[in-house]
Formats: C-alpha cells, structure tokens, sequence
C-alpha cells in the first residue's frame, strides 16, 4: 500500500482532533445562546437569516467551486505549481465578484423597505449576515488548496473564531439587556454582527496559513493558467446549478420550520391554522447543531482528509478502490455506534448543553425529540460525505448533484406530510434521514458500477464486526442507564450530566473492548497505533 493511501488516516486524525476542539467550541456558542434566547421567534429569526449565507458556502464554498477546483489544483501542482496557484488565484478572484453581486441583489430589495411586518427581524438579521456568504466561500476555497498541500488544521480550526464571537457577543450584552437600555431584538443584531467580523478573520487566518505553504517557485503559465481556470468555471457551473436547486429545497425546508414566526399562525390563502408551532426552526437547528457533532467530528474529517487521495488516485483503479473501502470501513466503524449511541443519550445531551435559563425543560423534551428522528441516519450522513467526495474526484461531480436534487425532492414531499402528523416539527428529521439511508444506497449502486466491487470480503467482514461492536457498544450504554435511574430529580441537570458522562463512557468502553477482541484494524486506523491491517 503507498503511503498516499494509508497517509489519510493520519490527516483524518489531525482534522478530527481540531473538529472536536471547534465542534467543542460550537457546543460551547449552543450552550450560551440556547440559554440566551431558548426557542422562540427572535432564535428563529436569527437561524433563518444564518441558513442563508451557510447555503452559499455549500453552494459554492464547499460544493461546486471546492469540488471543481481541488482534484484541478492537486494535478496541476504536481505539474507546475507556480501555474497552478495562478489558477488558483483567478479561479477565487471570479468566484468572488459573482458571489458579491448575488449578495448585493440580495440587499438591494431588503435596504429599499420591501419587507417589513412580521418578516421585518428576520430579513434584518439576513441583510447584516449575508456579506458573511462570500468570506466564508473564501475560507472554503482556501482550505481546498491548504488540504493539497497536506495542511488541514488551519481550516478545521478556523470555525473556533465564529464560536468565540458568538459567545462573546451574547454574553456581553447580557447586562445591558437587564438594565434596559437593549431590547433583545438589539441583543440578537449585535451577534449578527459578530459573524460578519468572525469571517474577516477566518478569511485572515486562512489567507496566512496558505501564504506559508504556497511559495511561489518558477515563472507561471498565463494561458494555461486561464485556460485550467476556464475549465474548472465550467465543470462547477452545472453542478452550481444542480446545487442551487438542492439548496432552494433547503431553503424552503427552512420556510416551513421558520412559518409560524416569519408569516404567522395559518396559512393565509387556505385559511387554514399552521400545523407547527413558534419556535420549530430555532428547535430543529438545536437538534441538527447536536447530530451534526459526531457528523464534523468523524464523517467530515474521513472526508476531507481522503479527498485528495482519491483525486491523486483518479486515473489507478487498484489505489482509488483500496483508499475508498479504507475510508468507508473507517467510517461505518465510527458512525454505526455513533448513531446508536446519539440515539440513546439525546434527552441527557440535550439537558446538559442547551438547558438552563431561557432553554426550559419542555425545550429539552422537544428538542431530543427531533434529534430522535435524526440520530438513526448518522452513518449514513457520513458515508454520504465519502461517497461524494468519490465521484468528485473522478471528476463526476453532476452524478452525487442529480442523486441529491432527487432525495431532496422526496424530502420536500415527506416534509409537507409528517409535519401535519403526530410528529410535527420532527417529521423534518425523519425525512432527513429516510432520504440520507435513500441517497446511500443510490450512491453506491452508481459508484459500484463505475469502481467495480467496492464491498469486497474484507469489508463484508468488517461492517459485519462493527455492527457486532455496535451491539456491544449499545448494551453496555443501556444497562448504565438503566442503574443510574434515580429515585427523585430525574430531570435535574446534575442528574442529566452524571447520565450523559457515564453512558458515553461505558458505550465508548464497550465499543473498544469488543473491537479489541475482534482484532479489528479499524480499531488501529481509529487510534494511530498501526496502518497495517491484521489479516483483513
């Protein structure tokens, strides 16, 4: 095996270890601004107005130009790399005049007072949040050239500046709040403000790290430059297109949850009283906030760290087959217990980061709830992220883009029928996640028959062992719980943390134990210990 192939192990290690400190960081900003503002409409307003500029960076950021531009820059730099940072540079100057002028003919509308009333708030907060669109596309952008450079920490660590400010800045203005001198409606634009500052100076952070590594050697190609600038334009316009129309799902997703506090109560053209109650988008973005922790933390960086690999990989079947079971085999072995396990602790993960203050109990309730709906699909988000990450560097980044535009066309459907269920808000997880276990099994079935014989023996014996450690894993955590029920109190948060701390633990010790006495390699990719597999 090269050392390409097993290196990615080792970069998923480094972006896991700066994700968990940045997702920490995150839980950190949840734990402050959950007990700020709870649920409710001003907490829905700034979730709406955030959602928008984050489409931008999945659009653009982390989608086309990312996925066009990576597999482009890492052939190029091994070619010429004073020409290929040339492209890099026209590439990023062009992505951001477009992506300025879409901003402006967002705000232009917004500044000449055509929305007010009940949207007023909301579109106030996405006006002052949406410059943070193109910045953060920027940080994208730069973390795809770092990460050909073999350089992952600088944007894994970046987000920790975003969580800093907004911890910061809602904690700050508590005391002016109490003395009355700031409405709350004052308190949340001022935290709006602070992700705008927070991307100056991600893009700062991210722009120096690059310059350290991206030394200019040798004259560079002006034309080819162009020319390997035009083509990377044009492979990502389809698929921005292809994307955008994912995104406007995601969106109108957003609408739905967002309704009652941005239009009102009922539907006003049917008369008829809405099914979901105020404060469903800032509850659901609580939950997505908690299952997307495991998510960053291990799918995101598998991901990311074997990216490059497979776009070096792109034209050796043998290399490309073996580094995407390596990474897929690491993933199941992380995310099957990890959604077991999110699944069993939602209530005491809820209670301990989000409870306190204005985030009640009845919040926490709600809240676990929903992530109940998403907490069984975390394996299959992750694997989702590899299996993309694979058809982008074969350079087929449309096929992964129609599989999406055709799960968020069910999820769309599926939405508009659980909400007016018994589940409410929380049938927008359970389609969430219905769609991810569907757009799984679509990509497989069409990477499989490009790759050929993704799931070999070894990986039918390894996804089999982990389930075995998934079990294990399951029944340790559950018979803590079952010993750690209380006689009185079972909702204070002492109570919730002991819980929360105890059943980790033991479903973490169950999980190693079982793969231990397996003998599973996985287990050895996951610490670091060994890069040689044993037996298989």
């Amino acid at each position: 095996m090269s050392n390409e192939t097993a290196g990615f192990e080792r970069n998923a290690r480094t972006v896991s270890a700066l994700t968990f400190l940045s997702r920490f960081g995150g839980l950190a900003r949840d734990a402050t601004m959950s007990r700020v503002f709870g649920i409710g409409p001003v907490m829905d307003a700034f979730a709406f107005g955030f959602m928008v500029p984050n489409l931008f960076r999945r659009l653009f950021g982390e989608g086309a130009l990312s996925a066009s531009l990576l597999p482009a820059f890492v052939r190029e730099l091994d070619h010429d790399p004073a020409t290929a940072l040339l492209m890099a540079r026209l590439l990023i100057s062009r992505a951001m005049l477009l992506l300025a002028a879409l901003v402006v003919a967002v705000e232009i509308p917004i500044m000449l007072g055509l929305f007010d009333g009940d949207l007023e708030i909301g579109v106030r907060l996405l006006a002052i949040m949406l410059p943070y669109a193109p910045l953060i596309c920027m940080v994208a952008l730069f973390g795809s050239m770092l990460h050909a450079y073999g350089r992952f920490g600088p944007t894994a660590a970046a987000p920790l500046v975003l969580n800093l400010l907004l911890v910061i800045s809602a904690l700050v203005t508590i005391p002016l709040v109490t003395a009355g001198s700031l409405s709350v409606e004052g308190q949340i634009t001022l935290v709006a403000v602070s992700v705008l500052v927070a991307g100056l100076i991600q893009v700062t952070w991210s722009l120096r790290a690059l310059r350290r590594v991206a030394t200019r050697s040798g004259v560079p190609d002006a034309d080819r430059a162009r020319v390997r600038c035009r083509e990377v334009l044009l492979q990502a316009l389809p698929m921005a297109i292809g994307l955008g129309a994912l995104q406007l799902n995601t969106l109108i997703d957003g609408l739905i949850a967002s309704w009652p506090s941005l239009i009102g109560p009922t539907i006003p053209v049917l008369d008829v009283t809405y099914p979901l109650p105020t404060g469903s988008m800032s509850a659901i973005s609580w939950a997505q906030r908690l299952y997307e922790f495991p998510l960053g933390v291990f799918g995101v960086a598998t991901a990311t760290a074997i990216f490059p690999r497979l776009a070096r990989f792109h034209d050796s079947p043998a290399e490309f087959a073996d580094a995407l079971r390596r990474g897929l085999r690491l993933t199941f072995f992380v995310g099957l217990p990890a959604s077991l396990g999110l699944l069993l602790v939602r209530d005491p993960l809820t209670a301990v980061i989000l409870q306190g203050a204005s985030f009640t109990r009845e919040d926490t309730l709600l809240t676990g709830f929903i992530l109940l709906g998403y907490a069984p699909a975390v394996w299959a988000y992750s694997v989702n992220l590899v299996f993309v990450r694979a058809f982008y560097a074969r350079g087929e980044a449309m096929t992964p883009v129609k599989v999406a535009i055709g799960a968020g066309v069910l999820n769309l459907a599926l939405n508009l029928v659980l909400i007016w269920t018994p589940l409410g808000v929380a049938g927008l997880a359970w389609s969430t996640a219905v769609c991810a276990v569907v757009q799984t099994c679509l990509l497989h079935r069409l990477l499989d028959a490009r790759v050929g014989g993704i799931v070999d023996g070894a990986m039918r014996r390894g996804v089999l062992r982990t389930l075995l450690v998934t079990l294990a894993s399951g029944a340790c955590a559950v018979t803590v719980m079952w010993s750690l029920q209380p006689a009185s109190h079972p909702d204070s948060w002492t109570y919730q943390l002991v819980s929360l701390f105890a059943t980790v633990a033991a479903g973490g010790l169950g999980a190693f134990v079982a793969a231990r006495l397996m003998r599973m390699p996985e287990l050895d990719w996951f610490l670091g210990r060994s890069l040689k597999s044993r037996g298989d």
